[in-house]
């Protein structure tokens, strides 16, 4: 599992059935904490369906990965363009956990603002 091609298939390159992008990449128990805040699956969820109405493309580079058993660790730069025609470039940090069936159970973010 790499949260690039979740990236890539809920916002970039949206899949047409978030619900079934929301199954192939993370748990039925997934949680989500960015910056501090911490989403049970169904918050997730909603926040993922409000980036979709507001980004309408982008690209995802992969700097460093690691997966070491159900460890997960993870650094990229996404680049995003909103509707509005607006840009947004940020690097960001995950460190999370895998189900036993390899999909995301936890994810922790935190990223900063690239020029």
């Amino acid at each position: 599992m790499r949260i690039s091609d979740a990236l890539r298939d809920l916002a970039f390159e949206p899949r047409p059935d978030l619900a079934d992008t929301l199954d192939r990449y993370y748990s039925p128990t997934y949680t989500h904490r960015s910056d501090g805040k911490t989403m049970d699956r169904a918050a997730f969820a909603a926040m993922v369906a409000g980036m979709r109405e507001r980004v309408t493309g982008g690209t995802v580079t992969v700097l460093d990965e690691l997966t070491d058993g159900s460890h997960y660790a993870e650094r990229h730069v996404y680049e995003a363009t909103m509707a509005d025609g607006t840009t947004l470039k940020r690097e960001i940090y995950i460190f999370g956990t895998l189900a036993p069936d390899g999909r995301f159970e936890h994810l922790s973010e935190t990223g900063i603002d690239v020029e």
